[in-house]
Formats: C-alpha cells, sequence, structure tokens
C-alpha cells in the first residue's frame, strides 16, 4: 500500500497504547476453537480485497496501511470492487496502482492473490457478498449491520455458512476492541452483580447522515458501463435509477433502517457480549422522523427498543440523532456513544471513560469497586487482532458471527416491530421472527 491521497484521517496510534489496545482485543473471545483455514508464516504476506471503495472503506484502507508501513506487517491491497467504477479506480490509485479492479466482486473472490475481503458496501450486499466470500474460502471483514433488516433469512444463512467454514469472520463493531467490555463480562460471569435482570445502552448524536451527510460522487452519473444500477439493487426492490439511491443509500429504507441498525450494532453488540444472552423472546420499538422530515428520508432520526430475553433481562436501546447529550455520560469506548449500564440483583456496573464502575445494591454483600479500563476502542488494533487470528488460522475474532447473528437477530425485530406497530416474537424451536 502506498500513501492515500488523504492523510487527514490517517489513523494516530503510538506504540504503547497500540500494543496494550491489541492485547485486549485479543483476549475478547471467550473460549478458544480448533484453527480454521491455512496457517501462515510472518513472513507470508496476506492479500486484501475490498468489496465497496466509499467512504467507511477508505477508513479501512489507511487502518491497513499504518498496519503495513509503521508496524511493517506482511499485507497488501491487491484488489479493488465496486460498483460505481470511477470510485473503485480512484480509491487503487490512491492505494497501489499496481492492485487490480473488478467491477464485479463475484472477480475479485475468484482472484487466487485475495486472502482477506473488506466488504464495505450497503448494508443490503453485506450478507449476499460475505456468503459468497466464506464459501470461496476468503477471510471476510463485514461492516455493520451485517444483514439488511428485511434479511432474516440470509443472516441465517450467513451464521450457518460461518459456523461451517474454514475461513474466519469479523463484524465491523470496532467497539468491540475496547477492554471494558471484556472486564465487565468477567465481573458478571464472576457473580459480582448477582443476577442479571436489566441494562441500557444508547447512541446519541446531531446529523441526518444521509441528505446532507453522504458524499454525492457525481450528481450526473447514470447507469451505464461505470455504474451498474442493477447490481446496486441486488435484492431489494425494483426502482428506476436516482443518484440519490446510490450515494445517499442511508435514507431508504429499500437499503438501510437508520439508527437502529446504522448506529445501535456500535452500542448494543457490547451488551449482549457482556450478558451472554442469544436471541430475544420478544422485542417492542417506537420512534420516527422527528428532526430531519427531507422529502427523501424514509427512515426514522430517532429510535427506542425494549427487548426481554428468556433469561428475564431486559435491555433498553434509546436513542436519536436530533441530540448528542449521552445522559449516563460517554463511554469508554467512541462508537458507541452512551455508557451502557448492566442491573444486576446485587449490584450495578457502570463506565466511564477510564473505568469499569461497580456499585453494590441496597443491602446485597457486594463491595463497591471501580477498574482501570485497559484499553479503549481503536480500529488499528481491532484489524491487527482479526490479520493475526488470520495468519494463525484460529478464532473467535474480536466481533465474530454468533455474536452479530445475536445481536443483529434483536434489531432486526425491532426494526419490524416498529414498521408493524406490533410485538415482535422469536420463536426459539423454530428460530423464526413472529410478529
Amino acid at each position: 500500500m502506498t500513501t492515500a491521497s488523504d492523510s487527514s484521517s490517517t489513523p494516530s496510534i503510538n506504540r504503547r497504547d497500540f500494543v496494550r489496545t491489541a492485547a485486549a482485543v485479543a483476549a475478547v473471545g471467550a473460549a478458544p476453537y480448533v484453527a480454521r483455514g491455512r496457517v501462515l508464516s510472518a513472513n507470508d504476506r496476506i492479500g486484501i480485497g475490498f468489496i465497496g471503495c466509499g467512504h467507511r472503506a477508505s477508513a479501512h484502507m489507511k487502518s491497513l496501511e499504518w498496519l503495513q508501513t509503521q508496524q511493517k506487517l506482511a499485507i497488501e491491497a491487491v484488489a479493488f470492487s465496486d460498483m460505481y467504477r470511477p470510485r473503485m479506480e480512484q480509491r487503487r490509485d490512491a492505494i497501489n496502482k499496481q492492485a487490480k479492479t473488478y467491477h464485479d466482486y463475484r472477480e475479485l473472490l475468484a482472484d487466487p492473490a485475495v486472502d482477506i475481503v473488506c466488504i464495505a458496501t450497503p448494508d443490503h450486499h453485506h450478507a449476499p457478498q460475505a456468503i459468497a466470500a466464506l464459501k470461496a474460502g476468503k477471510h471476510v471483514y463485514v461492516e455493520k449491520p451485517i444483514t439488511h433488516w428485511r434479511q432474516f433469512k440470509l443472516l441465517k444463512e450467513l451464521n450457518e455458512t460461518a459456523s461451517q467454514s474454514k475461513a474466519l469472520l469479523q463484524c465491523g463493531t470496532q467497539g468491540m476492541s475496547c477492554s471494558a467490555w471484556r472486564q465487565a463480562r468477567k465481573l458478571i460471569t464472576d457473580g459480582a452483580i448477582g443476577q442479571p435482570i436489566h441494562a441500557e445502552a444508547g447512541y446519541f448524536r446531531v446529523g441526518d447522515w444521509g441528505e446532507r451527510g453522504m458524499h454525492v460522487d457525481d450528481p450526473n452519473a447514470k447507469p451505464g458501463p461505470d455504474l451498474n444500477w442493477d447490481e446496486f439493487l441486488g435484492d431489494s426492490p425494483k426502482r428506476e435509477f436516482s443518484v440519490d439511491r446510490v450515494f445517499r443509500w442511508r435514507l431508504f429504507e429499500d437499503y438501510a433502517g437508520g439508527p437502529v441498525t446504522d448506529l445501535y450494532p456500535h452500542c448494543f453488540t457490547p451488551v449482549v457480549y457482556m450478558l451472554g444472552v442469544k436471541c430475544p423472546s420478544t422485542v417492542v420499538a417506537s420512534g420516527g422522523i422527528y428532526r430531519y422530515p427531507y422529502e427523501l428520508r424514509e427512515v426514522p432520526d430517532s429510535f427506542n427498543l425494549l427487548i426481554d430475553y428468556p433469561e428475564k433481562i431486559t435491555v433498553a436501546v434509546l436513542g436519536t440523532q436530533g441530540n448528542n447529550h449521552p445522559g449516563t455520560g460517554p463511554a469508554p469506548s467512541g462508537s458507541v456513544g452512551r455508557a451502557p449500564v448492566i442491573r444486576g440483583w446485587d449490584g450495578t456496573i457502570t463506565f466511564t471513560p477510564k473505568e469499569v464502575v461497580l456499585t453494590p445494591t441496597q443491602g446485597s454483600k457486594t463491595k463497591p469497586a471501580t477498574f482501570p479500563v485497559e484499553s479503549r476502542e481503536d480500529l488499528v488494533s481491532f484489524w491487527k487482532s482479526f490479520l493475526d487470528a488470520v495468519r494463525a488460522g484460529q478464532g473467535p475474532t474480536a466481533s465474530p458471527m454468533d455474536l452479530a447473528y445475536h445481536t443483529q437477530t434483536a434489531l432486526i425485530m425491532g426494526m419490524l416491530a416498529y414498521r408493524a406497530q406490533k410485538t415482535a416474537k422469536f420463536d426459539a424451536q423454530k428460530q423464526e421472527i413472529v410478529i
């Protein structure tokens, strides 16, 4: 990888923080499992292919470039794919002019030089592309949400494919690189708060991130050799071509879901991990377009969930894009916004940017305590842990498929409940969502 044209967003991290965070990320998984995929030696080059070359992909490219140039990792960007050719070629020229470009991502998956694919495409493409990549024997880093809200069947298929694949998968919830969640999970497992009963999480910020927050590469773009409109639509409803749908896709329900799928994977994933819960029993939701009633906007800007689990635990996930005050204070992991609260019969776990705080409930024998957060969120170290797992051929990754499956199932239930104005229920026997 050569130096990217925009150095302003190149990751900034010192060696001490990098080593501490990388060690913490490596410890996030619970129990190790059998080796998967080929084991690479320290000197073997790992070839990386990028499916989707937009704004989010550029952050991954810069993180990997930092690891290659500063940490001297044996990695290289060898292939780029995007349904919009000019964007694909621009990224290739900025990162590695010798890399190959593929207008069709399936051709990239057939390239033997590609060991890992980084999928940073619109939501409705994540699952089909990740499934195809795993079946092609490629390790997968896939952005959140791991599927679109209408793709529960694909979510199950992806989960099954990942469980059977020799390749590894990591979901792009980089907040899981923060050690606070691992530290809190151990406290919960050790019984420090007794039986968990209630948890809160949320994400609050200002900005619609659609109408004005997404860059339009070319307002005059048209379907043709440089823009594959049918490929963009994928399994979504057939629509007439629209520049806004291509470049501002987060505004439309066909391709996105608003806060519940765009933001809540960040704040909710750590809660699922800490509690060790799986699929909910019921989910209810409320919200709407309260601040950004633009003509094109279809997805909510404010969204609230109440999620009940068979373990008799309720999780409240709250948020809006109309105000950025976190309420409970900022979390130690930057991308999760509001710090979560985990309540048990005997105690409560809260978080500050620097500490995990244990507070006893009235009448319990729990002793108050604070624990320094060992390492905070870092995308570079998140990637480094994934590369280490790939090289060793062993997981789990810092944000594995089973965690993404249980997280996304609850969020899909929330979106379906919101749209139907009903309670979404989960049939555990059939593994189906019932509205």
